[in-house]
């Protein structure tokens, strides 16, 4: 008997059907003996329903009485769930955040897990309950609800599944693992039955959709062992994040990620100087602006430099804003910009025992006539910036370079 907890986004529970058919799965693992927590999203459009009832109301909506507002739509889930379990003979009781007591801290709309009780979960699981629990919500130590922002029901998940020490958390989405690369753009991309987190971790923060990055963070500090499968498929194991690397069958390369949403800032001749890039990047940090990838190169005469620096695109003409303002401060001649670039990313734990990854990546982009415009290298990470009309390209000539297609 194992103690397992499952998460199930919006897109699993986003009908009476699909509320149902979560309820016949639960229902199996129960069978099979195993000690069962779901962890539920908001049924699919319903957050963004609340969102908008709140905006025809408040322009700037007020963060703690939107936590309230939004955090309703798990309620919803979770209630419902529990009914169609109770209807199949199963005996279950539904959470709300703060009924666990997922104690976060007071950043409303963006909050952050400090602690959990397990004590009432583990009592109902011990009676033979199905813990039905709200994703994406807490409150903090005033009693306010509070949500987790974005990716805040996985977070849940991989919080519970550390708190209660459990043999797996499963994160249920609509596809059935993770692949070398989205099927969409690569439909010879694999699905990988292994992953280590450090690939993981970089995979979802380079943009790779499957899990957010907060919930592996979470997960690779407290151990937490995470598979990844389809909602929507009776069978298959999914892909197991592991922490284990096996040297004798490592991939050179795991994956490749890419992210749509880059652009691109140049501050040409800015004195070169101590401090310089702290007069840059200060105001744009003091306005909440996460910065990317950076490059500085120094100018000709020694004097000078140029400095080249990524943002979210949804930031872009805000952080350009910034730099108009403070170009007089900073001594820059010119600011440049460019909303469509995009970012291209090799993973793979292999990197560290092989050589010439990165060369082979230049050549195959050079080989399409596809330029680089910044690049950035981790121990198991090589990332490019390049045009966005030469996303795909670059992404399906790289699988084929590197053979992702083929099984290892």
């Amino acid at each position: 008997m194992a103690l397992i907890v499952q998460k199930y986004g919006g897109t699993s529970v986003g009908s009476i059907e699909r509320i149902k058919n979560v309820a016949q799965r639960v229902a199996r693992f129960k069978a099979q003996g195993h000690q069962v927590v779901v962890v539920v999203s908001a049924m699919t459009g319903e957050t963004n329903r609340l969102i908008a009832l709140a905006n025809e109301i408040q322009s700037h909506p007020d963060p703690r009485e939107m936590d309230v507002l939004v955090a309703t739509g798990e309620q919803v889930t979770i209630a419902l769930l529990s009914m169609a379990l109770m209807e199949m003979g199963l005996k279950a009781k539904s959470y709300t955040g703060a009924q666990v007591r997922i104690l976060t801290d007071t950043a409303h709309t963006k909050a952050r897990i400090l602690s959990i009780d397990e004590e009432n979960l583990r009592r109902d699981l011990n009676a033979g309950h199905v813990v039905v629990v709200a994703g994406f919500q807490g409150v903090d130590e005033k009693g306010n609800i509070t949500t987790l922002g974005r990716g805040g029901s996985d977070t849940t998940g991989v919080a519970l599944a550390a708190a209660l020490k459990a043999d797996e958390c499963q994160i249920y989405t609509d596809v059935d693992g993770v692949y070398t690369t989205d099927p969409r753009i690569v439909p010879e991309a694999r699905k990988l039955k292994t992953i280590t987190f450090e690939e993981m971790l970089e995979m979802a923060s380079l943009g790779s959709k499957v899990l957010q990055i907060r919930s592996v963070e979470f997960a690779g500090k407290y151990k937490v062992k995470l598979r990844v499968l389809s909602s929507f498929e009776e069978e298959g194991e999914g892909t197991l994040i592991t922490f284990e690397e096996d040297a004798m069958e490592q991939p050179i390369i795991s994956g490749i990620a890419f992210n749509r949403d880059e652009a691109k800032i140049t501050v040409l001749g800015v004195p070169d100087r101590p401090g310089i890039a702290y007069a840059i990047l200060g105001p744009v940090a003091d306005a909440n602006i996460d910065v990317d990838m950076i490059i500085q190169n120094v100018g000709a005469d020694g004097t000078t430099t140029d400095f080249t620096f990524t943002v979210h695109r949804n930031d872009f003409t805000r952080a350009m804003g910034i730099l108009k303002i403070v170009q007089g401060t900073i001594g820059a001649r010119e600011i440049k910009g460019d909303d469509k670039a995009t970012k291209v990313s090799l993973v793979g734990v292999g990197m560290r025992s092989h050589s010439g990854i990165a060369s082979n990546m230049f050549k195959t982009l050079a080989a399409e006539g596809i330029n680089i415009q910044m690049i950035s290298t981790s121990e198991i990470k090589i990332s490019v910036v390049i045009d966005e009309k030469y996303l795909e390209l670059a992404v399906r000539v790289l699988h084929k370079a590197f053979n992702l297609d083929q099984a290892a």
